[in-house]
């Protein structure tokens, strides 16, 4: 059923994820305030890790079969808390190919305080806007060009939606501790990731695009979306092949400073100490004028780009 072998850790995962987000439901009366915190943070992180898997599978669908991928791109929704096809238009399609330029929705120039970690931590909420309009233009557009895309996109936010509202009717603490917060968290990581690792990139470079951490355990936890390079490079590929492809392909020709081995390291020099917002050279970032998003939804022909519309298309 799975492309890949190494897809059996992705689905357990996932299941992973629910009986996580299930179970304090049916503890919360015997709960202390100590283990609600902690089952919080256990599925903000669980939820973030899902959404990582999102973002895997919208590029290369994990079953043979279509119909599998649909389910699991619904199963998928579920899990951070937003339909799964909608990661593909502003992922797939405007950050993929226009990286850092107008056309792309989530370029890291948008974030414009002088303090670097201000430009961190509020990035998903400069963008968001932005993205859900993406969304929306991408959505209309697909009624008429792919039906069948479009079904599934309403399909799942449907599902999210209603699911979210019976959620809160039931239990309105439970909901907002275990299904929104988690959700949010997921989505303000995997948004946030961008600026890490284009901010201060050449994106013309064959190479020196992407900042990449390589981290063993770190990549064993996210799946690998630490060779971010690799996958700029080669956005079909499955998950597990990256390493081997950066050692090979990426590292003997990347600057050094885009090859980092600890995120926690860099995320501390860049935002906490020294805390300054320079390129991979050293140079402080020269941010040009800010200017509109352009509309990268007006001239899409569905059938150059089958590959980028996930499993469902």
């Amino acid at each position: 059923m799975l492309r890949y072998r190494a897809d059996i850790r992705t689905l357990l995962t996932v299941l992973v994820y629910f009986i996580i987000a299930i179970t304090p439901w049916f503890r919360w009366e015997g709960m202390s305030k100590a283990e609600v915190v902690a089952w919080v943070v256990v599925n903000c992180f669980v939820s973030f890790i899902c959404a990582t898997i999102v973002h895997n599978t919208i590029h290369v669908p994990i079953f043979q079969k279509r119909w599998m991928n649909k389910v699991f791109q619904v199963v998928l929704s579920f899990t951070y808390g937003h339909s799964t096809s909608a990661y593909v238009p502003g992922h797939n399609f405007s950050h993929h190919k226009y990286t850092q330029q107008p056309k792309d929705a989530i370029r890291t120039s948008k974030a414009r305080f002088k303090i670097n970690l201000l430009n961190q931590l509020f990035f998903f909420f400069i963008m968001s806007g932005d993205i859900i309009q993406g969304e929306i233009r991408f959505a209309r557009k697909m009624y008429s060009h792919n039906p069948a895309w479009f079904r599934q996109y309403a399909l799942e936010m449907v599902l999210v939606i209603g699911t979210k509202i019976l959620l809160a009717f039931l239990n309105w603490q439970c909901f907002l501790l275990f299904v929104f917060i988690p959700h949010q968290y997921a989505a303000w990581g995997i948004v946030g990731t961008n600026y890490f690792q284009h901010d201060g990139c050449d994106e013309k470079h064959p190479y020196n695009h992407s900042r990449n951490f390589t981290g063993a355990f770190l990549n064993w936890l996210l799946f690998n979306n630490g060779y971010h390079g690799a996958h700029h490079i080669k956005p079909n590929m499955h998950w597990s092949l990256y390493p081997d492809f950066h050692a090979k392909k990426i590292r003997p020709f990347i600057h050094p400073s885009l090859d980092r081995e600890s995120l926690f390291a860099y995320l501390f020099s860049a935002h906490i100490y020294p805390g300054k917002r320079v390129d991979y050279l050293g140079n402080p970032v020269v941010l040009q004028e800010a200017t509109d998003d352009e509309d990268w939804t007006a001239k899409i022909d569905v059938r150059e780009h089958r590959n980028d519309m996930a499993g469902a298309a």
